[in-house]
């Protein structure tokens, strides 16, 4: 079990992650937890008696929570809550009371909701995944096969049905709803045409884009003062109603293994890529993984090569790495850092 002192530091990681990311209602809910948080709830207790690691690296508790009180208000289930939640002001005792409130009316409810690891699925990742796949377009000049390792709902396997504005480069649909356009810093990224051939993800639990429920889940666990974001997402899910991206339910690293990168395809170019996942990998988990894709790179020619795009988090916890690996050669570079919501790129290209 946790002690109470790693789980008071989940919710100090909670408000500086509020904090860096724009969200001060949600650093203002870690304070909250911080100050009041006790054993005289069930939610409380099981929060406080937590078996595993509840941190950001693990098992994101303050995450599972701020996302079932979330849900209880994007479903109209508690008026109370609502009223004290953005866009609404009102003070900390008024918002306390409509959350412990909350743990007692909705105890079923959030005690259920805590179970489930959180998923986000961050549409304005999408600009900056697209500069690489440019970047790779760019190099190889030839069609793409996706495979997207933790792809949740998919969302970010539709990137070329949005319309982006990456330092001025216009790309993507122009009467796309989802309209992206991350503050871009350095030049912009090549302008090429892109030909997809294949494209398909994998997740442990994939969301269904048609199911209300969830629907309502993958919505509950964006930050309740990022309205932008609630309806970027919402237009995405319309999107994705329309244009049906496959994402498989099972153990993503068996599924490049066995299915995706078994068989490079000559005349094309296999882009494996993933934004915020395999962080969460254990470590044997993602010395597997690499170890998999290596020997997939092994395989790779100069008529099938392998690529590999991923923008995940490093020892900077400002920003997140966007890095490109290409086989047959095995060469590696950093393309930029990004904001981890996706807000802002500082653009570098394979060539810096």
């Amino acid at each position: 079990m946790a002690s109470e002192d790693e789980i008071r530091q989940a919710f100090r990681e909670q408000v500086v992650g509020g904090e860096l990311l724009g969200s001060p209602f949600t650093a203002r809910l870690g304070t909250l937890m911080l100050d009041h948080l006790d054993r005289s709830t069930e939610v409380g207790r099981r929060i406080l008696s937590w078996e595993g690691d509840p941190g950001t690296r693990g098992d994101l508790v303050p995450t599972r929570l701020a996302g079932a009180l979330h849900a209880l208000i994007i479903d109209g289930k508690d008026d109370r809550l609502k009223a004290a939640y953005p866009p609404n002001d009102v003070g900390d005792d008024t918002l306390w009371t409509a959350i412990a409130g909350a743990f007692e009316t909705h105890e079923a409810f959030i005690l259920e909701r805590l179970n489930f690891a959180p998923q986000t699925n961050e549409v304005r990742r999408s600009s900056g995944l697209l500069a690489g796949f440019l970047t790779v377009a760019d190099l190889f000049r030839r069609p793409l096969v996706l495979s997207e390792f933790g792809a949740s709902m998919g969302l970010n396997l539709n990137w070329d049905g949005y319309h982006h504005d990456l330092g001025g480069l216009l790309w993507g649909d122009p009467s796309s709803p989802v309209r992206l356009k991350p503050d871009w810093q350095g030049p912009p990224p090549p302008d090429v045409d892109i030909t997809i051939t294949d494209r398909a993800g994998c997740d442990l639990n994939p969301l269904d884009p048609n199911s209300p429920e969830d629907c309502l889940r993958l919505l509950s666990y964006i930050w309740a003062d990022q309205a932008d974001r609630v309806e970027r997402t919402r237009a995405a899910l319309q999107i994705a109603r329309e244009h049906p991206a496959f994402v498989e339910k099972g153990d993503a690293l068996a599924w490049l293994r066995d299915k995706r990168l078994k068989v490079l395809v000559p005349g094309t170019v296999h882009v494996v890529y993933h934004s915020i996942a395999w962080q969460y990998l254990p470590p044997e988990a993602r010395s597997a993984g690499e170890a998999i894709i290596a020997e997939a790179g092994s395989r790779a020619t100069e008529a099938a090569p392998l690529a590999r795009l991923q923008m995940e988090m490093d020892d900077d916890p400002n920003s997140a790495a966007l890095s490109l690996q290409i086989w047959p050669t095995g060469e590696t570079r950093e393309l930029a850092r990004i904001d981890p919501h996706g807000r802002w790129v500082r653009w570098k290209g394979w060539e810096a």
